[in-house]
């Protein structure tokens, strides 16, 4: 590649972020021919813009415009890979369980791909619920509470008070970030509390996780990772993260 003016390398940096969601150092310095340290004030610099987020290595797509997004653009960011990550976890769901699924939209992609199997769902969320009551193989149990107008899911005391006369078979648990200690975290502050709950009810708990949620920390601390049974996420995850969380006791599948 010819050389290119700092403009024009940045603009390709976020035309790789917007195709594959990450980039690297070392990628960026090969394909520049630039050095790692250039590569990193770039890095730097877009990030001080919140056009990326740095992890270690290289960056990640800014977690800020995934915040600004509808549930519709959010739904379809990452898709494939989330599609992928439901079909996984649908292998561990059978006939009479009882899954509980929170308000992200990787559960949603979940619920797609149990379809048909008969179980019982438990969510706070108002739009898989509405989704999956036509479902005949579906019974629906829908937290009452508050409401989040924007993301359409129900948050606040009734929800954890409902929470207490429930024990369900498994949880699927999406989150918005999972840092190099294993932390897991939300955007919400509102769900931290729900996600916590959820997590003690459950006789099982599967984390649901693309790529880009991985070295990634969100507003609000939900916690430490090994209170979860599995974590399904992406090939594309980096290994050494991925490395830290295995040796937190939590078993990893990429997909």
């Amino acid at each position: 590649m010819k050389q290119l003016s700092v403009m024009e390398r940045h603009n390709k940096i976020l035309e790789m972020l917007d195709e594959n969601g990450r980039v690297s150092v070392n990628e960026l310095s090969e394909l520049f021919g630039v050095s790692s340290v250039i590569i990193r004030n770039d890095l730097t610099e877009l990030e001080k813009k919140d056009l990326l987020t740095r992890v270690h290595g290289g960056a990640i797509t800014s977690y800020k415009s995934y915040h600004d997004m509808s549930l519709v653009q959010r739904s379809n960011t990452h898709s494939v890979e989330k599609q992928k990550i439901a079909e996984k976890i649908a292998e561990y769901i059978s006939d009479n369980d009882t899954v509980m699924l929170n308000a992200g939209t990787t559960p949603l992609f979940v619920m797609r791909a149990i379809k048909e199997k008969r179980v019982t769902i438990l969510t706070n969320s108002i739009v898989l619920a509405l989704e999956a009551a036509s479902n005949p193989n579906f019974k629906i149990i829908l937290l009452g509470g508050e409401v989040d107008e924007n993301y359409q899911f129900t948050y606040g005391t009734q929800v954890l008070r409902e929470l207490e006369n429930y024990h369900p078979s498994v949880l699927i648990l999406s989150v918005d970030g999972i840092d190099a200690k294993g932390i897991m975290s939300t955007y919400y502050h509102h769900e931290v509390e729900i996600s916590k709950k959820m997590m003690a009810q459950s006789a099982k708990t599967i984390i649901a996780a693309d790529y880009s949620k991985i070295s990634r920390t969100a507003f609000s601390n939900i916690g430490k990772i090994e209170k979860g049974n599995l974590l399904v996420t992406n090939h594309k995850a980096v290994e050494k993260e991925l490395h830290n969380i295995i040796k937190c006791g939590v078993k990893v599948i990429t997909v």
